[in-house]
């Protein structure tokens, strides 16, 4: 499979559009270029979505990627969603909606800027057909274990913090628990991703003395998140006990971490780290949680509380109020049932009925 080529190898794109013609190619790095404002990950998924879909060209008999976007037939996206199924199997949903909504957006940008699609395709039409040939998405309902939570922090509050004996090991031993009861309860306060309390700076918290900050969260979007009091406390304590200046709230103290650089940058505790801290304290505790249960939790509990849909949707970061309704809303039955009952206009009242209708 050829790389998507440099713009130095690629005829201009004056020239392409003069000739009316634009390869696979050239649409593709143009494509790229114009996502320059989206944020890193989205310009990497759409380059690997671009590479599969080169790579679907060639099994299917084009000359990618020289092949003209204008030869391409109309149900070229279909024929790409078919083998996808066959490549990677249709457990994996995700990634095959991922990379053909990346060969989508390219379509539609040479669509809109160039006025080239694909021979009798209108994306209007392609879309209902891809969505009848896909099925909608849908979520599971969150499966969390309701004594699960609460038995990995009850453990790890309960858990004695170490003396530092003023040797290494037990400096670290005495840091290491202090730090993973801070996350922990970050986790369980805030509703974060284990990607954004890795993120967190201490100027964002103000070294455990603020309330509210503001973070890049997913899809490089700002938002509010909250801390409570013991959160904050327990983070003050540990960056206390570390007593250095290093910005990263949350880093090693392992003796691989190696030598200090850019104000402890390399230090930092990676998102990775962070899903493996939750996942040793929940096997101590004996029990399945991950760092997304926190995460569901908060948003469960919001709801089931009476907080709006839109509010939970900033609280969480999530891109639309549609996807906290489909995720959540209907997490607890019995909130809705309360709600269906306090609510509800009884029958005998609606009529105007004095007496009372039979059960």
């Amino acid at each position: 499979m050829e790389p998507i080529p440099s713009q130095e190898n690629e005829t201009p794109v004056r020239a392409v559009q003069a000739a009316g013609k634009m390869t696979v190619s050239q649409a593709g790095l143009e494509f790229l270029k114009s996502s320059k404002g989206k944020s890193p990950q989205t310009v990497v998924t759409y380059s690997s979505a671009l590479h599969k879909f080169e790579e679907f060209l060639l099994t299917a008999g084009f000359p990618a990627p020289q092949t003209a976007i204008e030869a391409l037939p109309g149900h070229i996206l279909e024929d790409f969603y078919l083998w996808m199924v066959d490549l990677f199997g249709r457990q994996a949903r995700s990634t095959i909606r991922t990379y053909l909504a990346g060969v989508r957006a390219m379509l539609r940008y040479v669509d809109r800027r160039y006025a080239i699609i694909p021979s009798g395709a209108g994306f209007d039409r392609v879309a209902g057909s891809l969505t009848d040939m896909m099925g909608r998405s849908s979520y599971k309902t969150p499966r969390v274990d309701r004594q699960g939570l609460p038995a990995l922090l009850r453990l790890a509050l309960e858990t004695p913090v170490p003396p530092d004996d003023g040797t290494f090991k037990g400096r670290q031993k005495h840091l290491e628990t202090l730090r993973d009861k801070a996350i922990l309860l970050t986790l369980y306060s805030t509703g974060m991703r284990r990607a954004e309390v890795s993120s967190l700076n201490r100027r964002d918290v103000a070294d455990g003395l603020e309330q509210m900050a503001i973070i890049t969260g997913k899809g490089s979007k700002e938002r509010n998140v909250f801390f409570d009091s013991p959160t904050l406390a327990a983070i003050r304590l540990y960056l206390k006990e570390r007593g250095d200046n290093f910005q990263p709230v949350f880093i090693r103290h392992d003796r691989g971490r190696g030598e200090v650089k850019a104000g402890g940058a390399n230090y930092r505790l990676s998102p990775a780290f962070i899903w493996e801290v939750v996942k040793r304290h929940a096997a101590q505790a004996g029990v399945q949680v991950t760092t997304h249960d926190f995460r569901h939790h908060k948003a469960s509990s919001l709801l089931n509380n009476g907080a709006k849909l839109s509010e939970v949707q900033d609280i969480l970061g999530h891109s639309s109020p549609a996807t906290t309704k489909m995720i959540y809303a209907h997490y607890e039955k019995q909130h809705l049932l309360d709600a269906f009952q306090r609510y509800s206009t009884p029958l005998n009242d609606f009529l105007g009925n004095k007496e009372k209708l039979p059960e």
